[in-house]
């Protein structure tokens, strides 16, 4: 890659896939709208609170390194943001919803993948997963994903996004300190979180889209 993410660049980047995928009718984004994806409090880790000059100097950021744009559309009377990756990254649907997840969420196992990927592609078991992340550690010229190395006190192995640059030593400790109490119990309840929480996403977005409806007439 030609481009290295800051954190910021990168919630910036996943949410404008996101919703590219799962809200299509109100794609691209306006600002505001990008600021609530970007500073939801479900299915994002961290979460931020992102102010509006910090999206603002993510989506230079992202328009300089020609990974967005911004839109003028007849029918509004604001300025839209769009995505402009996914144009030239080659990518199948699989391989960009397990790259969108991996932006919005950080490292995260083949399981907890399969789940949270349900509103962006569909994955029939555990090896089509492993199968697709596969490919994105093995893509050429370089990898967009990496196999973690497997924590003390977990079963499963977790894979992080390279869009932020090669992972550190520093990073690589810091994504290997196990949360206390973490068990095999946790992690399925952890699962189970992640389902409810993508219910409440899609009415937040819902209500996100019908507050954004409501601006274009006022």
């Amino acid at each position: 890659m030609d481009f290295v993410l800051t954190p910021e660049e990168t919630r910036v980047l996943g949410c404008l896939i996101e919703k590219q995928i799962t809200t299509p009718e109100y794609y691209p984004l306006t600002l505001n709208g990008l600021i609530n994806a970007c500073n939801q409090k479900s299915n994002r880790d961290p979460v931020v609170t992102y102010e509006e000059m910090t999206v603002l100097r993510a989506l230079d950021a992202l328009r300089e390194k020609k990974l967005a744009r911004m839109v003028s559309m007849a029918e509004s009377r604001v300025a839209k943001y769009r995505q402009v990756f996914t144009d030239t990254a080659n990518l199948t649907e699989q391989g960009l919803g397990l790259l969108c997840v991996l932006m919005l969420r950080g490292p995260q196992t083949v399981g907890e993948l399969r789940t949270r990927t349900e509103r962006l592609c569909p994955f029939s078991n555990l090896e089509e997963v492993e199968k697709a992340l596969q490919q994105l550690i093995e893509r050429e010229p370089e990898p967009l994903v990496a196999l973690l190395p497997r924590q003390v006190g977990f079963k499963e192995p977790r894979y992080a996004q390279l869009l932020g640059g090669e992972l550190s030593g520093e990073a690589l400790t810091d994504f290997a300190a196990p949360p206390p109490g973490r068990s095999s119990a946790t992690d399925r309840v952890a699962l189970l979180e992640a389902e409810i929480e993508s219910l409440r996403q899609n009415l937040l977005d819902l209500q996100q889209q019908f507050r954004e409806f409501k601006k274009q007439f006022e």
